[in-house]
């Protein structure tokens, strides 16, 4: 049994079936890709796993734990962080900043800075956010402003904030969204240094292949909300039914 478990899920939106009876099972300190083309159901899977929707029936297990009817912030308090498609920081703030905001929210529950006292140190919190800052590579931007950040920059700094509450399970929405392919490159060497150095598993939706077939041990296919194949890397390129519903030429 995985630590992400999916089982039988379906989710209508009236009359448009965007999830039909889908199961997915992710392994401890895996990497995971879920792909498809356009409309296939990835957005929808994802939401359901961090609280945004319900399934119309179906389960879904974290850790042994449902996250059904549970909201976003009590799915990050069980362990899951998700790296959004386009960056989620706070412009108006530091680098540093940024990446000491979820320290205090952790501890707290509540996303108030001033309820630090008492809770951690605040040495501890500072120790702790500058050792996410070196992990990604941008401790040297630690006084910059965030609005000033590339978009590979940005998505560092998200990275960090999503990294420095500790989670088991990360889940990266199309991480590489709108990057240069050297910012692309940058990110895929960032996640394989995050999956080395700790003991976490990754549940990633991506449309770029190059970033699908450098990082994931294993592939769910999507096509029209139900899932066509799960395999290994090497067995899902040259898979027929994958092929016709996605891959084609970018096979």
């Amino acid at each position: 049994m995985g630590i992400l478990e999916v089982k039988d899920v379906n989710k209508n939106f009236g009359g448009l079936k965007a999830l039909s009876n889908v199961n997915l099972s992710v392994a401890e300190n895996s990497v995971h890709a879920i792909i498809g083309p356009n409309g296939a159901g990835k957005s929808t899977l994802l939401n359901c796993l961090v609280g945004k929707l319900i399934p119309d029936t179906g389960s879904v297990m974290f850790d042994g734990q449902s996250v059904l009817g549970r909201k976003p912030h009590e799915i990050n308090q069980m362990g899951i962080s998700r790296v959004f498609q386009t960056p989620e920081i706070f412009g108006d703030l530091t680098v540093f900043e940024n990446v000491m905001i979820p320290c205090f929210a952790k501890r707290d529950g509540e996303f108030r800075l001033h309820a630090v006292e008492g809770m951690m140190n605040e040495a501890e919190i500072v120790e702790e956010a500058e050792r996410m800052l070196i992990d990604v590579n941008m401790i040297d931007k630690r006084h910059a402003h965030s609005a000033s950040l590339s978009r590979g920059d940005k998505r560092r700094l998200e990275m960090a904030m999503c990294l420095v509450q500790q989670p088991k399970l990360l889940l990266l929405d199309e991480p590489t969204a709108g990057m240069a392919r050297a910012d692309t490159n940058n990110t895929i060497d960032l996640l394989k240094e995050i999956r080395d150095k700790r003991d976490i598993t990754m549940a990633i939706i991506e449309h770029d292949m190059h970033v699908v077939f450098s990082l994931a041990e294993r592939i769910t296919v999507l096509a029209q909300g139900t899932p066509l194949v799960e395999d290994v890397p090497e067995n899902i390129k040259g898979h027929p039914k994958v092929q016709e519903a996605y891959l084609g030429e970018a096979a």
